[in-house]
C-alpha cells in the first residue's frame, strides 16, 4: 500500500487554524426534548469516492449507501469529482458525502462545490476522506473547517469524549475508547464542537494535555457542514458503535440545509476583554 507521502507526490504532479470551540459541559437531555434528527426519506445523496486508498473509500461507500438507501435516500455514486462541475446535479442534490483523502480538485470543480454548499447542500464526511482533502485548496478548508496535520503514533488507543450531550448527533452517547489515528487538527475557532480528544504526550510530549475536536458541526453559506476525524479504516468504527452512530447521525443533520433553519452557536474565542 503507498504511504500517504509518496501518494501526495503523486497527486500534485498530477496536476502541475486552529482553535477550540468552549463548548459548557452539558448534563444532557432526554431524548424526547433534544431536536430529532432529519429523516433522510426522500433525500438526493451525492457519494464521491477516490483518492488515496489506505482509508478504504470503497469500503465505507459499500457500507453506507444501502443504509442511506434504507432510509429512504437517492444515492449518486461517483468514483471522481467531475459530478461537482456540473450544474445540473449540484442544483439538485441535497448532500454530498465525500471519501476522497489528498488527491486534486480542479478549480472548476471545487467552485461547483463552493457554489452548491452556499447554496444550501449539505456536505458530511470523515477522517481524511474529508479534511485531508485537497491540502492546497484553502477555500474548501475554510467551508469544512478544518485540516489534519498529524496523528501522533499512527494507530493507538485513546478516548472520545462526548462534550455535548444535548446536540442531536451526540445526545445519548457515553465516552468511549478507539484504537485508531488520534488527528491532530488545524480547526476553525467558530465550529459547534461535539465531541473531543486529549493527547498523552507519549508521541509528541509538546502536545501533552492538548485538547482537540473529533466532531463538530458548522455552516457555509447556507449549507450544513458535519465532520468527525473518526474513521480512518471502516471496522475502526463499526467495531465501535457511538463512533458509528456519530457519523449516521452526521449524515443526517448535514442533509437538511434546504429544509430546517440554520442553527446559530457562533461563539467567539477572541472576545474583548
Amino acid at each position: 500500500m503507498n504511504s500517504r507521502r509518496s501518494f501526495l507526490g503523486k497527486s500534485l504532479l498530477a496536476l502541475s487554524s486552529g482553535l477550540i470551540t468552549k463548548n459548557a459541559f452539558a448534563k444532557g437531555l432526554p431524548q424526547s426534548t433534544v431536536d430529532a434528527l432529519p429523516s433522510l426519506k426522500g433525500r438526493k445523496i451525492l457519494f464521491t469516492y477516490g483518492g488515496w486508498d489506505g482509508h478504504e473509500p470503497e469500503k465505507f461507500l459499500n457500507f453506507l449507501k444501502p443504509w442511506m438507501q434504507k432510509e429512504g435516500a437517492e444515492v449518486m455514486v461517483y468514483d471522481n469529482l467531475s459530478p461537482y462541475e456540473d450544474e445540473s446535479i449540484m442544483n439538485q442534490i441535497d448532500l454530498i458525502v465525500q471519501v476522497f483523502t489528498m488527491s486534486s480538485i480542479t478549480k472548476e470543480q471545487e467552485a461547483g462545490l463552493l457554489k452548491a454548499v452556499k447554496n444550501g447542500a449539505g456536505m458530511a464526511g470523515w477522517h481524511g476522506g474529508m479534511c485531508d482533502a485537497f491540502r492546497p485548496n484553502t477555500e474548501y478548508q475554510f467551508m469544512t473547517g478544518g485540516q489534519w496535520v498529524a496523528h501522533p503514533g499512527g494507530v493507538i488507543e485513546y478516548k472520545v469524549n462526548i462534550i455535548d450531550h444535548d446536540d442531536p448527533v451526540t445526545n445519548g452517547l457515553k465516552d468511549f475508547a478507539m484504537h485508531s489515528e488520534q488527528y491532530y487538527m488545524h480547526v476553525d475557532p467558530n465550529v459547534k464542537v461535539m465531541a473531543t480528544t486529549t493527547f498523552n504526550g507519549d508521541h509528541s510530549p509538546w502536545i501533552d494535555g492538548c485538547t482537540m475536536p473529533v466532531c463538530w458541526k458548522k455552516m457555509y453559506g447556507k449549507g450544513r457542514i458535519f465532520y468527525t476525524s473518526l474513521g480512518h479504516n471502516l471496522d475502526h468504527v463499526t467495531t465501535v458503535p457511538d463512533a458509528l452512530k456519530i457519523i449516521q447521525r452526521g449524515i443526517q443533520w448535514a442533509s437538511a440545509s434546504k429544509y430546517q433553519p440554520a442553527e446559530k452557536w457562533i461563539s467567539p474565542m477572541y472576545a474583548k476583554q
